[in-house]
This record gives structure tokens, C-alpha cells and sequence, in this order.
């Protein structure tokens, strides 16, 4: 018995050594060698430290937002499933990985039968007993042409894929996050600016109304007030919906409600976000996720068509096994009860109308669709780093002359708000530096957010946010 699991061995080793997977060459990435260049972008600068190697809570400072992103971390539905779905995967890699090994198995049976005299070959009715107890191979495929192997190869990669897919899951809901929480903190700077210009609104009508009642001020100035104020708690009403639904797409996102002990927010004007070089386009490769994870999945692919390149190739399958067979119990182990089987089966492909052919040009167009989406996967990349970029340079532009004219705004409404009352110019001068105030008050803030949001884009689209915290620097080694 020994002797035969030993011999199925030895044949196995000896003879599972061909593959016919094709040697995996990484397309070549089909971007720039260097990011563009242009009025739109910054000068190119050293990266200390890559942006996938700085962790969230040093790119986010707001604490706030720290705790905000570790409570999503820990209660998120998508991560659950993401991290779930690694298990999964981790699972059918292991089950197909087992068939590369023989599948060991102990078994005991045993029968009585009472047979009637006319079927009885002895002429009288009588009872039969058998008992057995055997250890054995069943079914085992010799992997002669690297079927197995191919397939155990391609569960591995799909099972790398969907860590990857994890981390890029993880890395969209730390981004998702700290852009609810953003545009919350936004809108409720846009509340709290409409209320009060609501108030100053109100008090500038009330006086334009008592200017009315005394002969001063027209009918089409009082109009024209009010005008003013009712526009404004259409604005107030707007935004106090849109805190409200910040809110609870933000709760959504945590996968439960907001924290009780959640720190003060720091104001949009503060120093939210640490800046993070760019590096090179080459990084992408080794940094973003979903790259990886397009990769893994077009190894996957090409482990495929190993598996159905061996389809074409004779299987053999053994089957094995030694053990006692006794018609009584007492004697199922005694002296001359052994017995033994070793069945081997070949299969040879003859005719199949065509059908392995196509499974094999079918996983050679499942390769082409991976590598198209490898491509496309670096291109977006690509694209998204450029945008994030010139993002940048033109916003922080855009935000100090938006904040000029804030300024020149508030000058401006100072003056007419002053030679109005004095009667030097119309009411409608007046709410005309009210309007524009108001107006460029709320673009400085929508500016500022889109800035913000950018930046956490392409913190992202570089790849960060995945670690909790930056790695340590390492110690120059000593020589």
C-alpha cells in the first residue's frame, strides 16, 4: 500500500513539470515619460517622500476629519464587502491549489445480505457479510501539461487582484470622506455668510422703510430692498438643505452616525491639507491600486491560456488504493484479508467540433481585453495626476484674486453704503455693492472648496491613503 501512494508520488514530481503558460510581458505604459508642462503647472519638484507613502492623518490635519475617516475605516459597508470578497478569493485560490496534490482518503465499509435460495448460488437461502477498510487516491490528475498548475496560477493572481481592489476601495472612501466632510464644513460657511447678509439685508430695509415712511425714500427703493432680502432666504433656505443632506451623506459614508466627541472643525481658511509632490508617471505603476489590480487581473488571463492550451493534451487520472477485505469483522485485519487497486484512466481529445479552439482563441481575446484595460487604467491615471495638477497652480492663482476682490467688493459697499445714507447716491447703488459683495463672499468660498477637493483628488489619484501614518525615514546604511 505504502509502496503504491510512493510510486503515484514519484510519477507526479516526475511528470508535472511542463507548463504552457506564455511568458507574462508587461505591456508598456502607454503615457508621457514626464507630466505636461505649461502656464497651468508648477515647476516639477524632488518628492521627499511619495504621496502613497504618506499616511492620511499626516495629509489631513483637521482633526476632526482624522476621526471622521477612522470611524468610515472601521464601520463602511463597501470596505466590509471589499475586505470580504479578499477572504473569497483567498478561499477558491486555496481549494484550487489542493488539486495540485493528490487527495488522500481513509474509508471502511461494510454489508450483510440475506440472498433467497433461487438466486443463492449455493441452492439455499442464506446471509452475506463483507467488510473492507481502505486508504487510497481517487481520481488524481497527473498534471502532465501544467492544466492544474495554470489554473491554480490564475486564482492566485485573481486573488492578488482583489487586494488590490480592497486598497483602492479603501483609498476612494478616505478621499469620499474628507470631500462630504469639506463640503459640509463649505456649506455651512455658506449658511452662516446668508445669515448674515440675511440680517444685514433686513436691517438695510428697515431703514429704507422708515426713509419711505418719512417722504425720503421711493416706492421703487423700498421694492428694491426688499428684492434683496427675499433673495437671500431663497439662498438660506438652500443651504440649509444642503447641511442637512451633507450630513447624512456623510453618515452614510461612515457607516454609522457622527461621533458625540468629534473635535471643533478648523476653519476652510486653515491649513487643511500638506502639499505632495508629484513624482513621475512612472510611479503610478508600482503605486495606484487599480493599476495593480488591472495588472493582476491580466496575469490572470494569461494563466488562462496555459489551462486551455493543456486541453489539447491527454489527461491522465490514477486512481489508487490498499487495504483488508474480510466477509467477517473479527478477520478484517488477519493474515491474507489485503487487497489493492490501482486504476489509471487517459483521456485523449479526438473530435469536439472545434470546441477547444475557441476556448483557447476565447482566452487569448481575454488577455487583449486585459491588456486594453491595463492601458486604460495607466492613461486614467495619467489624466487624473495632470488635471490634479494643473489644479493647483491655477487655483491658488484663482483664490488670491478672488480674494482681492472680496476686498475691493467690501470697499466698495462701504462707500455706497455711505454716500447712500448721506444722500449722494441712489438706493440702487446701494444694494447693487450689497449683491456684489455677497456674491464674490460666496465664490470665495466655493473656490476655496474646490481647491480643497482637488487637492484631496489628486492625493488620491497619486495613490495615497491607503497607510494610516508615513513610514519612519530609513537610516542611511553604514558602510
Amino acid at each position: 500500500m505504502n509502496q503504491t501512494l510512493v510510486s503515484i508520488a514519484v510519477a507526479t514530481l516526475v511528470l508535472s513539470g511542463c507548463s504552457l503558460i506564455p511568458d507574462y510581458q508587461q505591456p508598456p505604459a502607454p503615457i508621457a515619460s514626464q507630466w505636461p508642462q505649461g502656464q497651468a503647472y508648477a515647476p516639477a519638484e524632488a518628492a521627499d517622500i511619495a504621496a502613497a507613502e504618506q499616511g492620511w492623518r499626516q495629509f489631513f490635519r483637521d482633526p476632526a476629519l482624522q476621526q471622521l475617516i477612522a470611524t468610515a475605516l472601521l464601520n463602511n459597508r463597501d470596505l466590509r464587502v471589499a475586505a470580504l470578497n479578499i477572504e473569497a478569493y483567498r478561499a477558491q485560490y486555496r481549494i484550487q491549489r489542493a488539486d495540485l496534490l493528490p487527495a488522500v482518503s481513509a474509508d471502511g465499509s461494510g454489508s450483510r445480505q440475506r440472498l433467497p435460495a433461487d438466486i443463492a448460488q449455493t441452492g439455499h437461502a442464506g446471509i452475506s457479510s463483507q467488510y473492507s477498510a481502505t486508504l487510497g487516491v481517487s481520481a488524481y490528475e497527473l498534471d502532465l501539461f501544467g492544466r492544474v498548475r495554470s489554473l491554480s496560477q490564475q486564482a492566485l493572481e485573481t486573488y492578488l487582484s482583489s487586494e488590490e481592489a480592497r486598497r483602492s476601495t479603501q483609498i476612494s472612501l478616505v478621499a469620499s470622506v474628507a470631500n462630504a466632510y469639506l463640503t459640509w464644513q463649505a456649506d455651512q460657511a455658506l449658511l452662516q455668510l446668508t445669515e448674515d447678509t440675511l440680517g444685514t439685508f433686513e436691517e438695510s430695509y428697515r431703514l429704507t422703510r422708515r426713509s419711505s415712511e418719512i417722504g425720503v425714500a421711493s416706492a421703487l427703493d423700498l421694492s428694491q430692498s426688499r428684492t434683496s432680502v427675499e433673495a437671500a432666504r431663497v439662498k438660506l433656505a438652500q443651504y440649509q438643505r444642503l447641511v442637512a443632506q451633507d450630513r447624512n451623506g456623510l453618515a452614510l459614508l461612515l457607516g454609522s452616525g457622527l461621533p458625540a466627541d468629534l473635535p471643533a472643525s478648523q476653519a476652510l481658511d486653515a491649513e487643511l491639507l500638506s502639499q505632495v509632490p508629484a513624482g513621475l508617471p512612472s510611479d503610478l505603476l508600482q503605486r495606484r491600486p487599480d493599476i495593480l489590480e488591472a495588472e493582476h487581473l491580466l496575469k490572470a488571463a494569461n494563466a488562462n491560456i496555459g489551462a486551455a492550451r493543456a486541453a489539447f493534451f491527454p489527461s491522465i487520472s490514477l486512481t489508487a488504493n490498499a487495504g483488508s477485505l474480510s466477509p467477517d469483522l473479527s478477520g478484517l485485519f488477519g493474515g491474507g484479508s489485503g487487497t489493492w487497486l490501482f486504476q489509471p484512466q487517459i483521456s485523449l481529445p479526438i473530435f469536439n467540433a472545434g470546441s477547444l479552439r475557441a476556448s483557447l482563441d476565447y482566452s487569448k481575446i481575454q488577455k487583449d481585453i486585459g491588456v486594453a484595460r491595463y492601458e486604460k487604467s495607466i492613461q486614467t491615471a495619467f489624466q487624473e495626476v495632470a488635471d490634479g495638477l494643473a489644479a493647483r497652480q491655477t487655483y491658488q492663482r484663482q483664490l488670491q484674486a478672488q480674494r482681492d476682490l472680496v476686498e475691493a467688493n467690501q470697499d466698495y459697499y462701504r462707500l455706497a453704503e455711505r454716500r447712500y445714507r448721506i444722500g449722494i447716491d441712489s438706493n440702487l447703488t446701494f444694494l447693487d455693492a450689497q449683491r456684489s459683495l455677497f456674491s464674490a463672499q460666496q465664490a470665495l468660498i466655493t473656490d476655496r472648496l474646490a481647491q480643497l477637493t482637488s487637492e484631496v483628488n489628486l492625493y488620491k489619484a497619486l495613490g495615497g491613503g491607503w497607510r494610516e501614518r508615513s513610514d519612519p525615514p530609513q537610516a542611511p546604511a553604514e558602510g
